[in-house]
């Protein structure tokens, strides 16, 4: 482990370097204008555009003879699978997050946007805007810490089923929209001591996700395949593979995000007097970045840039490239590990940790008390 993940900060320290990340914010908060309304907009139409087009391509190869089929078939799932990965990762997730209200175009509201996976925007603001980013990395509060499905930090409970989840962890990637729809709905507390209630609520808060989830599959594999006639598996089967690729896209970035060797996880006891700038510290430490370019920045939502994100999330990602070199700056005069790689990297770092910690282990003692510092 990095030596200066467990390097303390005096409080005076500590609110100097909270002052700096606010600094930062409020500087670039002012200077929000033109440029960031032309990118979201030119986002926004490229999502429409790419939709468009691979839903176009996968129509027509339906009606042409096998070796242009395919040729089609290829082109339009990958343009297909581009839409919904924009519309996911640099569209619908920075918009929920209301990055861009300040412009006051109703179609990029944070609080009315819905983007195309079957899991309902409501939900994720709770399970994500709220929770997660709220009580990031701290366990029993924030329900990303392996998503309720994989068992990731040495701190959480082993028990025998951990032996299989990096097969798990397989099926998680390859269905990910799907563990997004349901992570609200509390499915384990059905088999807990007070089921009826459970039950109650589930039938509740069910609804609205089932219908979101209905609409989806009838968009995606009823009536746009019914459109191709006897092209209906052409077009079904380019569907199925866009919305795969999508989760497995977005599983990868989320996953070397949050789950890296240095990230660090907190107990409750963290939330005890916590400042708003030992907040900011708590963001960098349970966070990591990916080295990379414009295509992997777009492409991830600027997820490429977690640590900015956890920092300032209701600031448009599009800053975040400007505003990293700023942060590492900072931390590296504060001592604090700015954790980034490559993807490759850092992909391979939340393998290890899916099979190390598919077997017991225990937190170290360093770990503990840099955990509870």
């Amino acid at each position: 482990m990095n030596k200066s993940l467990t390097r303390n900060l005096a409080n005076d320290e500590l609110e100097k370097f909270g002052a700096e990340i606010e600094a930062l914010r409020a500087k670039t908060v002012a200077d929000l204008g033109e440029r960031d309304a032309r990118y979201i907009r030119n986002i926004f139409k490229a999502v429409r555009w790419t939709e468009f087009a691979g839903r176009a391509l996968l129509m027509i190869g339906a009606f042409l003879p096998t070796p242009w089929l395919i040729g089609f078939w290829v082109l339009g799932t990958l343009s297909l699978a581009l839409s919904k990965i924009m519309d996911n990762m640099e569209l619908g997730h920075n918009v929920i997050h209301g990055q861009y209200d300040w412009m006051g175009d109703p179609h990029l509201k944070g609080k009315q946007f819905e983007w195309d996976i079957i899991g309902t925007s409501d939900n994720w603001r709770k399970t994500h805007n709220f929770r997660h980013h709220t009580y990031t990395n701290i366990h029993g509060l924030d329900d990303d810490i392996g998503y309720g499905v994989l068992r990731l930090f040495p701190e959480q409970r082993w028990t025998p089923a951990a032996l299989f989840q990096p097969l798990y962890a397989l099926v998680f990637a390859a269905l990910f929209q799907w563990g997004v729809a349901i992570q609200d709905l509390r499915l384990g507390q059905l088999f807990g001591k007070r089921k009826k209630a459970a039950r109650a609520e589930l039938r509740r808060a069910g609804v609205p996700v089932l219908k979101k989830m209905s609409r989806q599959l009838i968009k995606d594999y009823l009536i746009f395949p019914l459109l191709a006639g006897p092209g209906f598996l052409v077009v079904a089967s380019g569907n199925l593979v866009a919305n795969g690729l999508r989760n497995i896209w977005t599983y990868t970035i989320i996953f070397c995000g949050h789950f890296t060797t240095d990230v660090e996880t907190f107990p409750k006891g963290v939330l005890k007097n916590e400042t708003r700038a030992h907040w900011y510290w708590r963001q960098i430490r349970g966070s990591s970045n990916l080295a990379g370019g414009f295509v992997l920045n777009t492409l991830s939502g600027n997820l490429s840039h977690q640590i900015e994100h956890h920092l300032f999330p209701d600031v448009p990602a599009n800053r975040y490239v400007e505003m990293a070199p700023v942060v590492r700056d900072i931390c590296k005069r504060y001592g604090v590990h700015y954790n980034t790689g490559s993807l490759p990297v850092q992909f391979g770092q939340v393998i290890w940790r899916i099979l190390r910690h598919a077997l017991p282990s225990r937190p170290r003692a360093s770990r503990l008390a840099s955990a509870n510092s």
